[in-house]
């Protein structure tokens, strides 16, 4: 495994060992909280809430994930750019939950998870690798090209996030990595947001 893929995967494991033993502390400090929570936000929330998880699944799904689609990434950029990457994409992430879900949707609660880095190396998967096959966890049966994947997995997050639907999933920081993702790809190629740099 790639050196950066397995030192995040580790460090995830590590901060949730850690979280196990001090209780809830660690998503007080760590976790991601919405400007306005009486004083619970801090800038560094922004990078830390991505290795806090709430649940032994909700880490190996995650973990899973950033093996799934890291280790290909890393092994075709190289380990600088690779973390760049993830981090631009969980910091994007939080920045797009706390907009929409802080202001407008006026969540109270702290947001953790490695979710937003996984969907930013999932979006830069589907655009270095569109037509790999990616099987479904659980589902080995059902394979769909990385491009028809991240397209419908946007589209069903996009969907759930606006309706509200399964509350309590931070879906627009899962969307704001897929930006992260982009962003970052396409300034690595050498362009701009809105074209050639």
């Amino acid at each position: 495994m790639p050196p950066i893929t397995l030192a995040l995967i580790l460090l995830n494991v590590l901060v949730y060992a850690l979280g196990m033993a001090t209780g809830p502390e660690i998503v007080r400090v760590f976790g991601l909280w919405p400007p306005g929570s009486g004083g619970a936000f801090h800038v560094w929330q922004l990078v830390t809430y991505s290795f806090v998880h709430g649940t032994l699944l909700h880490l190996a799904f995650n973990m899973i994930a950033v093996w799934m689609f890291g280790a290909a990434l890393e092994k075709r950029w190289g380990d600088l750019r690779y973390l760049l990457t993830y981090l631009i994409s969980v910091v994007v992430a939080a920045m797009t939950q706390i907009a929409v879900s802080g202001y407008f949707l006026h969540a109270s609660g702290p947001v953790v998870g490695a979710s937003g880095g996984v969907f930013g190396l999932l979006l830069a998967y589907a655009m270095y690798f569109p037509t790999r096959v990616i099987s479904i966890v659980f589902l080995p049966f059902i394979q769909i090209p990385a491009r028809t994947f991240v397209l419908g997995y946007g589209a069903v997050e996009l969907l759930l996030g606006v309706t509200g639907t399964a509350a309590g999933v931070a879906h627009f920081a899962h969307l704001g990595g897929l930006f992260g993702g982009w962003l970052s790809v396409q300034y690595f190629r050498g362009r701009g947001v809105f074209g050639r740099r």
